[in-house]
């Protein structure tokens, strides 16, 4: 059977399980081969022997069943980063590109300090390190699993100005302070999100999903913790839901941040908000974790 035969079939069964069809069939076949996608436009008549049909049928089952492909190739591409993926931690979206975009716009370019609350892959954390070598960079994570995937991920791109620490939330920063931004993709999904039972998210761990209080328990206690933790005029931002940008701008008032705003993603919602320290530095007393 020829490449072109295999992947019209395979189109064929992914028409109606995914969006990106084509695309998860041509990465899929482009994995077992070890080939990149561009073979395929110079190859198609290529004979393909049955061993690697057997593989691709494995793969191929995997995601009708609706397993998300970075998970499946075990890779994900984030920024200019290369990225190894596991499903204990979440899968770095293109979306969550936008966080990144906008710590470059608001921060000069020179040494600063930096954290990224829930790391999982690394992703936040890897991004700025790479844009910005003179920076130091610490990301945290609550699972042993997701900081140990992190680690490699700076070793896989060759980054050294990044690294990564077991912590619930600030819980191992308190001797770190103060850091000039911090950074955070945190659950903020409603458990009862009918969303949470539809595509790729069901197979992602829930624990990195899903907040009390709408969504937003998580981002309310960065948020009052991060005074404590930030130098003066630093920097604050988060990645939301698309319905909690009015929301997330509410509790950054409430606790005396300015400058505060809300980036919209590619689709034109509400993805990103930030905001400043005021003239308030570090205060010794009263941290959390």
């Amino acid at each position: 059977m020829t490449i072109e035969t295999l992947l019209k079939q395979a189109y064929g069964r992914l028409s109606g399980l995914s969006e990106t069809a084509q695309l998860d069939a041509q990465l899929l076949l482009a994995h077992t081969l070890g080939v990149s996608t561009t073979y395929f436009f110079t190859w198609p008549e290529k004979e393909v022997c049955e061993a690697s049909r057997q593989a691709f049928e494995d793969l191929l089952k995997r995601r009708e069943k609706g397993e998300p492909i970075a998970y499946i190739l075990g890779e994900q591409d984030f920024w200019s980063l290369s990225l190894e993926t596991s499903p204990s931690t979440l899968i770095p979206r293109a979306d969550t590109e936008r966080l990144v975009e906008v710590a470059l716009e608001q921060l000069p370019s020179g040494a600063s300090r930096i954290v990224d609350l829930g790391t999982g892959t690394g992703a936040i954390a890897l991004a700025l390190a790479k844009e910005w070598p003179a920076s130091q960079v610490i990301g945290v994570d609550y699972q042993v699993e997701a900081v140990q995937l992190a680690e490699r991920n700076a070793q896989r791109n060759s980054i050294s100005n990044a690294e990564f620490r077991q912590s619930d939330w600030f819980s191992a920063l308190i001797d770190e302070a103060p850091f000039d931004l911090i950074v955070s993709n945190p659950p903020y999904i409603d458990p009862e999100d009918e969303h949470l039972s539809q595509g790729d998210v069901r197979f992602e761990p829930l624990t990195a999903l899903i907040a009390e209080d709408h969504g937003l328990a998580d981002i309310r206690h960065i948020i009052k913790q991060a005074v404590f933790y930030l130098s003066p005029l630093g920097w604050l931002m988060f990645e939301h839901g698309y319905d909690q940008g009015e929301s997330v701008r509410k509790l950054f008032n409430e606790h005396g941040f300015v400058e505060v705003a809300t980036h919209q993603d590619l689709g034109g919602n509400d993805r990103v908000t930030i905001g400043r320290l005021a003239e308030q530095g570090v205060t010794e007393h009263s941290r959390g974790g």
